[in-house]
């Protein structure tokens, strides 16, 4: 029988009942010191048919964060408050894991500490504007990272994941993609360093598997998964050779034997990259999650091929709490109200109308 979206999958030590993940999806809306609140209960619990929730990209520490209302994963009360999360959608029979983010120069020293500089592989300011709780201001120039305090954003992710156990999450999901801090490293238009954390692919990639094998060492492999964005313009990135660069990354990432490597596949901006993920796909030997843009039709030609194991949904996500009925029914989608995407209220985040309503 051919292979679908409504397929059960195992991801590493993941079951997943159905092939539909919930990708990861900024929402701004956690309580006072970065604590999952009530309604952020609510609004994953009402997506636990999922097969696999991957939750909104979660800083690591304080220096991680680059956006206001952001949940961390670093605090005793923010591990208590993901609990509850966890627990609710364990309830209802889903599978949760968490994105663990460190932002790296997408910041502004009014969302830091003391209001430091944010951090960065190399002094180099990013074009655009901080979403700041003043309203949207220039990025200033990060602060490069000195190579001896590189050990410690490791161990900020060895604590991030050990609290994401302790709040019951299913597994990890290490944020490498978009413009953050490990995709900073990765990509040359970002990384102009001379040290062994710059110049080659092999020491361009060294902060990421560092990482990667930390956050294994404490979750087990099974539970891990990496998320990369090869020709993902967004947050002012480029790269001059990415499908060089990515094709050695995903190699290497076969080392760990992970619960799967999530890919964006192509520009968010729309731009047409030339990209080839069917042989970035082809390299990899493990489970591959597949990202952008996808609706039913093309998310199971996709699965059936082998190109994809699982696909991720964004947007269809936020406005269909029902998502995966409504896809297996073919049934017709609510449209998402994109004003109500970052911040607010219960509005536009979890009073979306289920099918039976």
């Amino acid at each position: 029988m051919a292979l679908d979206l409504f397929s059960p999958v195992n991801l590493g030590s993941i079951s997943l009942k159905n092939r539909l993940v919930m990708a990861p999806l900024t929402r701004n809306r956690a309580g006072e010191g970065g604590v999952p609140q009530a309604m952020n209960v609510t609004y994953y619990e009402q997506r636990a048919t999922a097969g696999l929730i991957v939750t909104e990209a979660t800083p690591i520490s304080a220096m991680a964060h680059g956006y206001p209302a952001l949940p961390g994963i670093y605090t005793d009360a923010q591990i208590a408050g993901w609990k509850k999360v966890t627990d609710a959608v364990h309830a209802k029979g889903g599978k949760i894991v968490i994105q663990l983010w460190h932002v790296g120069r997408i910041s502004h020293p009014t969302l830091l500490p003391n209001g430091v500089l944010p951090v960065a592989p190399s002094a180099i300011k990013p074009a655009g504007k901080a979403f700041t709780y003043q309203g949207l201001v220039d990025y200033v120039e990060p602060r490069a990272l000195d190579a001896d305090e590189l050990p410690g954003i490791v161990a900020d992710y060895v604590h991030a994941t050990q609290s994401a156990l302790a709040a019951g999450f299913d597994g990890v999901e290490v944020h490498a993609a978009n413009g953050y801090l490990l995709d900073q490293f990765l990509r040359d238009g970002s990384n102009k360093r001379t040290d062994n954390y710059g110049g080659s692919f092999e020491n361009r990639a060294r902060l990421l598997m560092e990482v990667t094998k930390a956050v294994v060492a404490v979750a087990g492999a099974g539970k891990v998964g990496v998320r990369i964005s090869p020709v993902n313009s967004f947050n002012d990135m480029h790269d001059s050779d990415p499908q060089a660069l990515f094709n050695y990354v995903t190699s290497e990432l076969n080392q760990f034997n992970l619960a799967y490597l999530h890919a964006i596949e192509g520009d968010m901006t729309g731009s047409e990259s030339g990209f080839d993920f069917a042989a970035l796909r082809k390299l990899y030997n493990g489970a591959y999650m597949a990202n952008l843009a996808f609706n039913k039709e093309r998310a199971n030609a996709a699965i059936a091929s082998g190109h994809a194991d699982v696909i991720a949904f964004g947007v269809p996500f936020i406005a269909n709490p029902d998502l995966v009925e409504r896809l297996k029914t073919d049934a017709v989608l609510n449209a998402a109200d994109s004003s109500t995407f970052y911040g607010g209220t219960e509005k536009g985040y979890t009073d979306y109308p289920f099918l039976n309503a």
